[in-house]
């Protein structure tokens, strides 16, 4: 059965994905988001809800990335949030020392592989692909290096940035398992995962999404 779509919101703004990350069994939200928030979180995508911070931010899109097996966070992250993230998802959770703190925004994954952004040298690369136990494949699209904004995946289908060319989803097809579809999110952003939060279970997408946007969703989850 595919995943239901919803629209929301946080904050009331429609960037979702800047302040929640979920993979099948949790979803990280900030500290003090309103209890109805964390419930509708925890029955709409079927997860436990963590409520956590990076580097004493509530920006936890941008500053995580995650799949079933792991989580890579930011280098501006303290022992105190890894400890908390490790002990209440029991994932490995993974601090890379990048001078490129936004990790969520350059990398995308699901179970079965990663694309990251090539601004991670080799061993970065590594940690990535030990954390998240999935083959990693570094790229841009086009001249962008923001692979994790562009892109939007689940273990079920994707979006990607409209600019992405036949050859660079192809590419990613081979990493991902299926063909992301182009596509923009609330009312034509193309940055889509900025307003998507999603897993096997549910997609959630920014209340801003119109009505052709949603068709595109039901297509590549669907």
């Amino acid at each position: 059965m595919p995943p239901e779509i919803h629209l929301f919101d946080i904050y009331r703004s429609a960037n979702i994905g800047i302040f929640l990350k979920t993979n099948d069994k949790f979803c990280l939200a900030p500290k003090g988001i309103a209890d109805t928030k964390s419930e509708r979180l925890r029955s709409l995508l079927k997860v436990q809800v963590v409520h956590a911070s990076v580097a004493d931010s509530r920006l936890l899109g941008p500053l995580t990335a995650m799949n079933n097996k792991g989580i890579v966070v930011s280098r501006l992250t303290d022992d105190d949030e890894i400890r908390h993230l490790s002990e209440s998802t029991g994932l490995n959770v993974q601090r890379i020392e990048s001078r490129f703190t936004s990790v969520g925004n350059l990398i995308a994954a699901n179970d079965n592989g990663a694309i990251i952004s090539d601004v991670f040298g080799e061993e970065s690369a590594k940690e990535i692909e030990r954390t998240l136990e999935v083959p990693v494949k570094r790229m841009r699209i086009g001249t962008f290096i923001q692979i994790g904004a562009m892109i939007s995946t689940t273990n079920v289908g994707a979006l990607i940035h409209p600019a992405a060319t036949e050859d660079e989803i192809t590419i990613i097809s081979g990493i991902l398992g299926f063909e992301p579809e182009p596509a923009t999110i609330n009312g034509g952003v193309p940055f889509v995962n900025s307003g998507f939060v999603g897993n096997s279970n549910s997609i959630l997408v920014g209340a801003r999404t119109r009505g052709a946007e949603l068709m595109i969703l039901s297509k590549a989850f669907g």
